[in-house]
């Protein structure tokens, strides 16, 4: 639970990101694509601290697999900050209605992709090849 609640939490946050360029009038999207981005960081954090100081042997007898799904794990966790704390400035800078809210949406683009990668190996280390 731990691990699949950030993904959701993030997930969500940049799908109402989206739908606040699509429907630009609803205000409360942007809004809750910002809080729940910042609530999936902290989830996030606590996510990758629990795989990183409490997997470690299911990871090392993983291999290769183990290995792929730490780099992107970490990658994920770093993205996911840095696009935190951009969109985060952004809003607190009130440029929420410039370019720069496009390339904040390219990192949490980038940090959902990285989601998706973690988690595709992390399948393989748990299912095996399927």
């Amino acid at each position: 639970m731990v691990v699949h609640f950030p993904i959701a939490i993030i997930m969500v946050g940049f799908l109402a990101d989206v739908a606040s360029l699509i429907f630009k009038k609803e205000k409360c999207l942007s809004s809750m694509g910002l809080y729940l981005e910042m609530l999936g960081v902290l989830a996030a954090i606590l996510a990758f601290s629990t795989g990183y100081f409490l997997t470690g042997d299911v990871l090392d007898g993983a291999g290769h697999l183990g290995k792929q799904h730490e780099l992107f794990a970490v990658l994920t966790l770093v993205t996911i900050i840095l696009a935190a704390f951009f969109r985060f400035s952004i809003v607190y800078l009130k440029k929420e209605n410039t370019f720069l809210k496009y390339l904040a949406m390219g990192f949490f683009f980038l940090a959902v992709v990285f989601i998706g990668i973690t988690g595709f190996y992390g399948g393989m280390i748990v299912f095996g090849n399927v």
